[in-house]
């Protein structure tokens, strides 16, 4: 499995991708945002940042970078794709995932530790972790609020779609544990092929033993396990 991790004018936390995953071992590479070429790479990462300077709206315009092309097409053939923070942004814009990611309800830019829990028993980067289980991952992102209208919510919660939500420490999906605003605390989905897959937090930000926390080591590594088999 080779990994492609893509790199937007703005994206600040590729390098955060390529370092996790060399940390756990897998062979990985950037793509700049401008080729057509994939390089060979069977799992492809857009990593959080600010595309663009996420002018017009986030994720707009790195919709339409030339290798978006090539990365539409590798999903549409099944191939693996994750989209993390702006990388879930880019993937609204492209229709890659459903839904959209709005403004804060704070009006805020929120950057700190929350708490996800597992939802999808069938979504590759959830399906072997434990649904009781609160993972503590970081977050920083000022329109991070996910948005469906309600038939699109009835088919990601009858599709088992929805792959985290927003919980408190001891695993208690709650307003209070919300931190945008997001419709049923829901912090990332699948697409309805479950290949494509889009999260506000950040795993790869909690993988490194040096940073106190290696929450998004288990989450990645399950994803790992899936994929590899």
């Amino acid at each position: 499995m080779k990994f492609g991790v893509v790199v937007f004018p703005g994206s600040n936390c590729d390098q955060d991708a390529v370092d996790a995953l060399t940390l756990l071992g897998q062979p990985v590479v950037k793509l700049w945002h401008k080729e057509h070429d994939l390089q060979g790479c069977d799992f492809i990462i857009l990593p959080g940042g600010f595309a663009h300077g996420d002018y017009l709206r986030t994720g707009a315009i790195a919709r339409f970078s030339p290798i978006m092309n090539e990365v539409i097409a590798h999903a549409n053939r099944g191939g693996y794709l994750m989209g993390i923070c702006n990388g879930f942004q880019v993937l609204a814009e492209a229709r890659l995932v459903p839904g959209v990611l709005l403004r804060n309800s704070s009006q805020k830019y929120v950057c700190k530790n929350i708490y996800l829990k597992p939802q999808s028993s069938s979504v590759l980067l959830t399906a072997g972790l434990s649904q009781q289980a609160a993972f503590k991952i970081p977050i920083a992102h000022g329109e991070g609020r996910y948005f469906a209208d309600a038939d699109t919510l009835k088919q990601l919660n009858d599709n088992d779609q929805v792959i985290f939500r927003y919980c408190d420490e001891i695993g208690a999906i709650t307003e209070a544990a919300n931190p945008n605003g997001s419709l049923e605390n829901i912090a990332g989905v699948a697409n309805a092929q479950k290949n494509v897959f889009g999260m506000m937090p950040h795993p790869e930000r909690a993988v490194d033993p040096l940073l106190n926390n290696t929450d998004g080591r288990i989450i990645l590594e399950q994803l790992l396990s899936s994929v590899l088999v």
